[in-house]
């Protein structure tokens, strides 16, 4: 397919093509789309066949090597996802002029926030739910990294993240603070003297660090571990705590399933932990969009400065 062919516009039909593909690139094959799309496999070989033939551009190789995007393919998808966060943006500004709560949300947040007690967003989402059926929540758990970048870049529209180093083209709202402790399984021999630890015992103790961005408190106590494991979340934090070799932090909420069934414990509680505020986050300058004012006011939020 060298034959480059200009494409002079773009019909509601090469919409639909871009859908199909942007949805097949982020399942990673056909047969995994066939499920979300609704259609099967040969109906999407056809409508992909249909958009390459449209842009005069192979987009993906598949085949029993598997499906990998080509250099083209991936430059399709990007540009195709500004032209559909554009149409969205469109849809919501006239959304407005009709006063009818109808079009996307999409969210992202931090994990292991459902453990949260407060479960403020989980009651915000059920508000903007509840407004009717033509609202669609898009819910994306991922790493504050990530977050703050799909809202600058306008693929969110929101994003829950710890409030560390806000960036100045987002706008934060303080949700809560949660505690995290240092915790060791039962099967850690730490965990019979989990009231009083000493210093020099956790210098001895293996720990896992968070390769995420920390506050300077959570810094400060994590300098007084070994560091001798990594975990990319807090899940994986507590996949190795569970192991029994390690020692880590981990929020008090999140590990308190653990706690009451006695497989973990908190170390010297009174002493080791440290607060993080957790909070919504928004783009600054973003167009006015109602789904997403309405969930901003369900949770009744405090501003905080970036």
């Amino acid at each position: 397919m060298t034959k480059k062919i200009p494409l002079h516009q773009v019909s509601d039909f090469d919409l639909r093509l871009l859908r199909v593909f942007k949805t097949v690139a982020e399942c990673g094959s056909f047969s995994a789309a066939e499920t979300v799309l609704g259609i099967t496999r040969s109906a999407i070989s056809l409508h992909m066949g249909d958009l390459e033939k449209r842009l005069g551009m192979r987009l993906c190789q598949r085949g029993r090597a598997g499906f990998a995007l080509t250099d083209e393919g991936r430059e399709v998808l990007r540009a195709g996802e500004t032209v559909l966060v554009a149409i969205e943006g469109f849809r919501s500004e006239v959304n407005q002029m009709h006063q009818h709560l109808r079009g996307d949300l999409n969210v992202a947040i931090v994990n292991n926030l459902v453990t949260q007690p407060k479960m403020r967003i989980t009651h915000a989402l059920k508000a903007v739910r509840a407004t009717g059926s033509g609202v669609r929540i898009n819910l994306s758990m991922s790493t504050p990294g990530d977050i703050e970048r799909g809202l600058l870049d306008g693929r969110l529209h929101v994003g829950a993240v710890p409030l560390i180093t806000p960036l100045s083209g987002l706008e934060y709202g303080v949700l809560y603070e949660e505690r995290s402790n240092l915790y060791c399984s039962h099967e850690h021999p730490l965990f019979e003297h989990a009231h009083h630890v000493s210093d020099e015992q956790l210098v001895h103790a293996d720990a896992v660090i968070p390769a995420y961005r920390m506050s300077a408190e959570a810094i400060g106590l994590h300098q007084l571990l070994n560091f001798a494991a990594s975990a990319t979340d807090r899940e994986g934090i507590a996949f190795l705590i569970l192991t029994g070799s390690y020692i880590g932090f981990l929020p008090d909420h999140y590990a308190a399933t653990w706690v009451d069934k006695g497989v973990m414990a908190p170390l010297d509680p009174s002493r080791l932990y440290f607060d993080t505020k957790l909070a919504i986050a928004t783009r600054k300058g973003r167009r006015q969009n109602l789904i997403l004012d309405r969930f901003l006011d369900e949770l009744q939020l405090n501003s905080h400065p970036a």
